[in-house]
């Protein structure tokens, strides 16, 4: 056997071998996609928030909506979390939609209506939403893959030194040329040649990894785009014309093919190596993604409702009670409505049409019923889904102030916290847009009086406004000076020597009329003198509206 023979025959055995192992990585793909479906998500390693919130901001230059979930709603209302419920996405192309989607809403509900018919879609032909996530699960993820950077400003994202990559690739062929005359020459030139790419590949990639491995992803994308516009979809003739000038990119940027963590990547991933590949690809799909950067965009895009609206099925899907909610004017009308981080939650019912006021002791079921209505107007604005037997809303932002804590950076106390918490709330409502406004202890961070009356004030002025309030608080003296202007809800416990204090969690019409607190003093054992004592300053209180002197 010639030398050369035998050089050609481990090209075709490597060649084979890829293609093996790729059949074989596809089988397992698919069958992953397949029993997947139906159940709750988890995405262990990838998603983190801060790559999704990055490619989140990136978009923002780009796109405008209507409404935005800013982030002490977000954190309060702890919607990463309610995020991990529904992301079933394959990509990271779908869950930095979904991320998106949950953050901005427009008002209008056109993003939505063009959801419900690509869902409509994947339930009349699942296999077809089947081969579509395959794609996507081919296509994998990749947190802090900048693509989103890249389509918002390309021309930034340049790499010198093009001819020389290409001059360095080249040195192997030249190699394999001269050895059909001088077989020596001509091997020590391909050996010499690749140990020296290497080499320079892998200095050169410490210095460029960020960018190569974020080209990497987007040729990806535009390479799933290509198989995906294949398959029959209501969204297929969008997708055709914005793939429609990018489609070739994968062809000339093929060392980023499609990478699934199999062994024929690695033997890929040496290949490129040899010949500097990765370098060459990059210049031309940068170019030619800088002249077609408006249709990127849309292709993106619409790359990611595929995903989300699969995302949206598979939550309605395994979730026990989810309902498409209904827009009418007015406030917020609900059966059933129910906290989606719960694993035993207690269904509640809503008519919120005015200010209204949440009493009950600490742990009676206040704070997560107010937290449950504030998610799924999110929800309802976001996807289209309410975690509820039904839901009726009028299109608005949602605002709350909650889980307020000390700034140390900006060197703020608990109450100057606070109170700029709820200044934005108050500024967003004199916008005269509808908002819905949810506090829970609001002025917790200041003496009674002030807390009272201040409190008093900000819901009642809110009421000139086309936004609406729900305020959990402790203080039932609100509900005796808004009584005119706000209605009253409220959960009770029951405090029993033989089981302590206990809870159902259901909503009662009016104010908290129980105080068990010191009740529950004695069923803890505490001394019968202080018992005794705050029983009596209560009592002196309610009748005469004034504290006694110890």
């Amino acid at each position: 056997m010639t030398t050369t023979m035998f050089i050609i025959l481990v090209f075709v055995a490597i060649f084979v071998a890829i293609i093996g192992l790729e059949i074989s990585n596809r089988i397992k793909l698919r069958k992953l996609v397949q029993m997947k479906w139906g159940k709750q998500p988890n995405q262990p390693r990838f998603d983190k928030e801060t790559s999704l919130k990055e490619a989140w901001k990136a978009a923002s230059a780009y796109q405008k909506f209507t409404s935005e979930v800013d982030d002490i709603t977000w954190y309060d209302l702890d919607m990463f979390a309610v995020f991990e419920l529904i992301n079933a996405t394959y990509s990271s192309t779908g869950s930095e939609a979904l991320y998106q989607r949950l953050r901005n809403y427009n008002f209008d509900n056109k993003d939505n209506q063009t959801m419900e018919k690509l869902i409509q879609f994947y339930q009349e032909q699942p296999k077809i939403r089947e081969d579509i996530q395959f794609h996507f699960a081919r296509l994998g993820k990749k947190d802090n893959n900048f693509v989103k950077q890249y389509l918002s400003d390309a021309q930034s994202k340049q790499i010198a030194n093009q001819w020389l990559y290409i001059c360095l690739g080249l040195l192997p062929f030249v190699g394999f040329g001269i050895a059909f005359v001088q077989p020596m020459v001509g091997i020590l030139t391909i050996i010499g040649s690749i140990c020296f790419n290497t080499v320079y590949y892998l200095i050169k990639k410490q210095t460029l990894d960020t960018e190569l491995n974020s080209m990497s992803y987007l040729v990806q994308t535009i390479s799933a785009a290509n198989a995906i516009v294949k398959l029959d979809s209501p969204l297929k003739k969008e997708l055709m014309e914005y793939l429609a000038p990018l489609k070739s990119i994968p062809k000339f940027g093929f060392s980023f093919r499609v990478k699934v963590g199999s062994e024929a990547e690695m033997l890929f991933d040496y290949i490129n190596i040899m010949f500097m590949l990765p370098f060459i690809s990059y210049h031309y799909v940068l170019n030619h993604l800088e002249k077609n950067q408006g249709k990127a965009k849309k292709l993106w895009d619409i790359l990611g409702q595929y995903e989300v609206a699969a995302a949206v099925l598979n939550f309605r899907t395994y979730m026990p009670i989810t309902c498409q909610p209904n827009f009418a004017k007015g406030g917020v009308v609900s059966e059933g409505i129910y906290h989606p981080l719960l694993s035993k939650a207690v269904m509640n019912d809503v008519d919120w049409q005015d200010n209204t006021l949440v009493t009950g002791s600490n742990a009676s079921g206040k704070s997560t019923y107010v937290k449950s209505v504030a998610i799924s107007c999110i929800l309802a604005q976001t996807i289209q889904t309410a975690v509820a037997e039904n839901f009726t809303l009028q299109e608005g932002h949602v605002l709350t102030s909650m889980a307020v804590e000390d700034d140390i950076f900006e060197g703020d106390s608990y109450f100057v916290a606070e109170i700029k918490s709820i200044k934005r709330v108050l500024d967003k409502a004199k916008t005269e847009e509808r908002c819905y406004c949810f506090v829970d202890e609001i002025l917790k961070g200041t003496n009674t009086i002030e807390r009272i009356s201040a409190s008093a004030s900000v819901v009642d002025w809110l009421s000139d406004y086309p936004s609406i309030a729900f305020v959990a608080t402790h203080d039932i003296e609100l509900t005796e000076i808004l009584k005119n202007s706000c209605k009253n809800v409220h959960f009770e416990e029951q405090v029993t020597k033989e089981h302590g204090i206990t809870f159902d969690y259901k909503l009662r019409q009016g104010p908290s009329k129980t105080r068990n607190a010191i009740e529950l003093l004695k069923v803890m054992n505490y001394p019968k003198e202080v018992v005794a004592k705050a029983k009596e300053e209560a009592e002196g209180f309610d009748a005469t509206r004034q504290w006694q002197v110890l």
